[in-house]
């Protein structure tokens, strides 16, 4: 399977999966850039896939189908209020494109209805997980995120995070700020900074490399638990990432986690 990011809206990615001739799209929240993308390779859309309701990963739905003028299968979690969604989806549930499976987790937290799709090469997250960070609470509960992003934790290292936006500038400086001595964050931190100079994409990324700098795959180890307990959080998953979670949100609004280069 052949995945290509395509670059919508502000800073969303749209994934474009295919394999002879035929094409499946991941969160087409623009229709236009999944319209040029299908004529300039030549390739028939077979199947729209999902992660949430959330209108920057859904509303080129309707638009691709009507201008397309076709009915292809809309894959997307069962509890979704985006009421486009033709086959509902649940947690085990798997899904066949030509031979290439995809497996469905339950990743509720940015959202109620969120769903993740992966197998040993890929996993499409959503806003679920971000390269260096993860999504922002909307309706989910800090334990359901905790219990989410643990569940993508155990995925395997050489998994690839095919992510809904490209955050990671941000993030990563978050995740200098949270861990100063981890080595690894320092490394992928320049890594970044180069990407970013040279507008090369930072996704996706290993999930192994997740796991060694994305703070938000790390809440519950130390040395960052130890430094989230004397941030006042509580020796509990919920609380260790809610403490965790409010501490970047502060940042963030300072614009201290986004210099220029």
């Amino acid at each position: 399977m052949q995945i290509q990011g395509l670059r919508a809206l502000d800073d969303n990615y749209i994934w474009l999966l295919s394999r002879n001739g035929r094409a499946w799209v991941v969160d087409p929240g623009d229709p236009t850039v999944v319209l040029d993308a299908l004529e300039a390779a030549g390739l028939a859309l077979a199947g729209i896939l999902i992660t949430h309701h959330h209108y920057d990963h859904t509303q080129g739905v309707a638009d691709l189908l009507e201008q397309l003028n076709i009915s292809v299968p809309v894959y997307g979690p069962a509890n979704s209020r985006f009421d486009g969604i033709s086959h509902p989806l649940q947690e085990g549930d798997r899904l066949d494109l030509d031979g290439w499976a995809l497996n469905v987790l339950e990743t509720p937290g940015h959202t109620l209805d969120h769903v993740s799709y992966w197998n040993a090469q890929a996993l499409f997250a959503g806003d679920t997980l971000f390269t260096a960070g993860c999504g922002r609470l909307f309706e989910g509960t800090p334990a359901q995120m905790a219990t989410s992003l643990k569940k993508l934790r155990a995925l395997p290292d050489d998994t690839l995070l095919y992510c809904g936006h490209e955050y990671t500038w941000a993030n990563i400086h978050f995740a200098a700020i949270a861990e100063p001595d981890n080595p690894d964050i320092d490394q992928r931190k320049r890594q970044t900074i180069e990407c970013y100079r040279t507008g090369q994409p930072c996704v996706p990324a290993p999930l192994g490399e997740e796991k060694r700098t994305n703070p938000f795959l790390r809440f519950d180890l130390p040395p960052l638990r130890e430094t989230l307990l004397a941030r006042g959080a509580q020796d509990d998953d919920a609380s260790l990432f809610a403490t965790l979670r409010g501490w970047k949100d502060e940042l963030d609004a300072t614009g201290e986690l986004e210099p220029r280069l």
